[in-house]
């Protein structure tokens, strides 16, 4: 394994506008990345193996929950902080942001904002310190962009209620201790639900065969007549707006994410760049190499700025579910352009394992569709600008 070398770049001194408590999160999540992450991800991507040994670290930084707070176990901190962490960990891996991701915008925001105390005291603190993991039921095997038609359905038997149906392509199922489960009730209402392993009826079976996320354990999830206790019902909120707001969160700390993928990529690209000698000198000294490199630099320029302005208004509840669809779908789209271009400079050795981009590259196949397609979020902003929808 090669030594971590990443230095991340910031070409409009981007780091004037953080504060000093951002710049501490960011750097500890760094650091914590070239030492527990780097050293085992290539061989844990070959294996398509969620390295499990990194759970107690990523608590440790405070990649689950960050924004959650101290009172259930979260670190407090604010959006910019979250994004920044997000932003580290897919430097490192896709696959390790998504697991903190889900986890944290996907199941501890909703226990935390739709649960009630109960909820919050019994389940927030162990999803905080990586004593549970958790899972987001949403995704079916039939509805994926259009999840207002989902099938998993509760009915009502008194005591408790009846769950039926399955979830498909969802992150951290295999290992799951809850799942987050949206479902629809004998009026065709969507209720959320927690679902705890153990529950008869309830299996986990995990997606093989990936060439993408390998390092994230995907399944489905499966309800043959699960008894769901009522208290495990979300009493705050209902409806579509209740799972969508779930991944405003998520797709949130995405639009951070991707970022962090594209700077490891381009970082790689200008280092190799440098030291690669043909024709009597370094290959970064030619034109088209570059114009590649520069347009990279430009482009994770304009994405930093784009996500922290995002991060002030998501602080401050002004942050739009437009905007936000904006930005995830503008860096994921960046980070991929960089990626095929960070694979060009280094040619053949672009393939293969002894460097990173070809597995971000990888990835961010996955995260352009995922949490929103890359042509949904554009007619989420077409919507938005035009007033008149284009889903029906």
């Amino acid at each position: 394994m090669s030594q971590d070398l990443f230095q991340a770049p910031d070409y409009y001194q981007v780091d004037d506008l953080l504060s000093e408590e951002h710049k501490l999160v960011r750097d500890t999540a760094r650091e914590w990345v070239k030492r527990a992450v780097s050293p085992i991800i290539e061989e844990a991507a070959q294996q398509a193996k969620f390295p499990t040994s990194i759970v107690s670290g990523l608590a440790e930084i405070g990649a689950f929950g960050p924004y959650i707070p101290e009172a259930y176990g979260g670190a407090g901190l604010d959006q910019i902080s979250y994004g920044l962490i997000m932003q580290e960990l897919e430097r490192g891996d896709s696959g390790i942001r998504s697991t903190a991701s889900v986890q944290s915008s996907l199941v501890m925001y909703p226990i935390y904002q739709y649960g009630n105390e109960a909820q919050r005291q019994k389940y927030l603190p162990k999803l905080a310190s990586g004593e549970l993991l958790g899972c987001f039921g949403l995704t079916e095997p039939d509805y994926g962009s259009n999840p207002a038609a989902l099938v998993t359905n509760i009915k009502d038997m008194g005591d408790y209620y009846l769950l039926n149906g399955a979830k498909m392509w969802i992150s951290n199922a295999p290992f799951a201790d809850i799942a987050v489960v949206w479902a629809k009730n004998e009026e065709g209402r969507i209720k959320g639900l927690i679902v705890e392993r153990g529950m008869e009826g309830f299996t986990t079976p995990e997606t093989h065969n990936k060439w993408s996320l390998r390092t994230s354990a995907t399944g489905e999830l499966i309800f043959d007549n699960v008894k769901i206790p009522k208290e495990n019902i979300l009493p705050n909120k209902d409806g579509l707006g209740a799972p969508l707001g779930c991944l405003d969160s998520a797709r949130y700390g995405i639009a951070w994410g991707a970022i962090g993928a594209a700077m490891d990529c381009y970082d790689t690209a200008l280092r190799y760049a440098k030291q690669r000698i043909q024709f009597g000198k370094p290959i970064a000294g030619t034109q088209l190499q570059q114009k590649k490199l520069a347009e990279m630099i430009t482009e994770i320029t304009k994405a930093q700025l784009l996500t922290w302005r995002l991060g002030v208004l998501k602080n401050e509840n002004r942050a739009t579910t437009a905007q936000i669809s904006m930005a995830k779908r503008n860096n994921v789209e960046m980070a991929l352009k960089i990626a095929r271009e960070a694979r060009q400079v280094l040619g053949a050795m672009g393939i293969t394992g002894e460097y990173a981009i070809m597995r971000h590259m990888m990835n961010l196949e996955s995260v352009v569709t995922y949490e929103g397609t890359h042509d949904i979020h554009l007619l989420i902003t077409g919507m938005d600008i035009t007033g008149i929808s284009a889903f029906k």
